[in-house]
């Protein structure tokens, strides 16, 4: 009887050392590389901005850690290249559907040569040279092309090698500017994009409106009609009304170009802040002006007019 319970418990370890072998084994033989589980593993450096899922090696370029020798994917054609004006970069070259296009610092353009191949030009595909043409504000000289690792001509702009963005879906984006340090939106001439700097207020030739006042971002100033000048300046917009028309801060006299001096100062709003005025009128942007070179806000209610250089609107009837 003890021999057969001594059996029994023998077999039973037996059964059970067994077992735990066969899972361990099955463990084992199931558990993936520790490559295909990324063990420790972190996105990496890379200077294309790709969402990295930490499996890439080396330089981020491809799984060795090399470049791969050209485009994944036939990329879309140029088209007629315009010219979009965006609130922080100025003037910004577009693709005939609205895209922004980019340039990368890697690249040269003396002579013509472009450094983002495989993964890299998945993130940012290039512009094909093809089918490409100069709309209005672009000189078609500057247009060129260069021949890629892969045989494509891609093109180029003052020389630069051009792309897309993967993460621009929509006209107008510019999802890429700034990525890595190195990649920057493409100016008409082949620049890197960019708003010049402006005074805190100076005067801008208005198509229709003439000389009027602009404030440091390009933006047009206005004036409301309900305001007061004489004998102090007191702003009569206020709560709701100055989410539509914010307030312009404080600019000093040195600040600004071709606005007239007197009565250029800051005065004390009924609220506590701080605002300026121009011939002591005081002085707003329209909410509904998206980019610079905007007057949507030109006559607006009958009230609200840009500021000319001497502090009058301009257009109002009577003024």
């Amino acid at each position: 009887m003890r021999t057969s319970w001594r059996t029994a418990s023998l077999m039973a370890t037996a059964a059970s050392v067994l077992a735990l072998t066969t899972a361990c084994g099955q463990d084992n033989a199931a558990a993936p590389a520790a490559s295909a589980q990324n063990v420790g593993a972190t996105a990496p450096a890379n200077d294309y901005g790709a969402a990295g899922s930490g499996t890439a090696a080396g330089n981020g370029y491809g799984a060795d850690g090399n470049q791969s020798s050209g485009s994944p994917t036939q990329a879309a054609p140029a088209g007629k290249l315009s010219v979009a004006t965006n609130p922080d970069l100025g003037s910004v070259l577009t693709d005939g559907s609205g895209l922004t296009l980019y340039r990368f610092d890697k690249d040269t353009a003396k002579p013509p040569k472009s450094n983002c191949d495989g993964d890299c030009a998945t993130t940012w595909p290039p512009v094909p040279a093809d089918d490409a043409s100069a709309g209005a504000g672009i000189d078609k000289a500057l247009l060129g092309e260069v021949t890629r690792t892969d045989g494509s001509k891609q093109l180029t702009v003052g020389g630069w090698p051009a792309y897309r963005y993967a993460k621009d879906v929509n006209s107008g984006d510019v999802n890429g500017q700034g990525v890595g340090g190195k990649w920057f939106a493409l100016a008409p001439d082949g620049k890197k994009a960019s708003v010049a700097a402006l005074p805190g207020l100076s005067v801008r030739k208005d198509p229709e409106l003439g000389d009027i006042v602009v404030d440091k971002k390009g933006m047009t100033v206005y004036r409301f009609l309900k305001d007061q000048a004489w004998p102090k300046s007191v702003s009569n917009c206020t709560g709701a009304c100055l989410e539509k028309w914010p307030a312009v801060g404080p600019v000093g006299a040195d600040d600004t170009e071709g606005v007239k001096k007197k009565g250029l100062m800051p005065f004390t709003r009924s609220d506590g802040a701080k605002q300026m005025t121009v011939n002591c009128w005081p002085i707003y942007t329209f909410s509904g002006d998206k980019a610079p070179g905007d007057t949507n806000g030109q006559g607006v209610g009958g009230t609200w007019y840009a500021v000319s250089p001497d502090g009058k609107p301009v257009g109002a009837p009577g003024k």
